[in-house]
């Protein structure tokens, strides 16, 4: 799909580190963003207020 698999060695190993961690970033900033928007108004569901 991205084409990593014809990377050989140390740059197909350096790409595939390189992805995991945008995609664990891109992660961590949306359940961020998605927190930050419903935490508050979900908690206050939860308390029964």
């Amino acid at each position: 799909m991205l084409g990593i698999e014809t990377l050989d060695g140390p740059v197909g190993a350096a790409a595939l580190i390189g992805i995991v961690l945008f995609e664990a970033i891109v992660l961590y900033v949306g359940y961020g963003a998605l927190e930050k928007l419903f935490g508050p108004r979900l908690a206050r569901m939860l308390r029964g207020e």
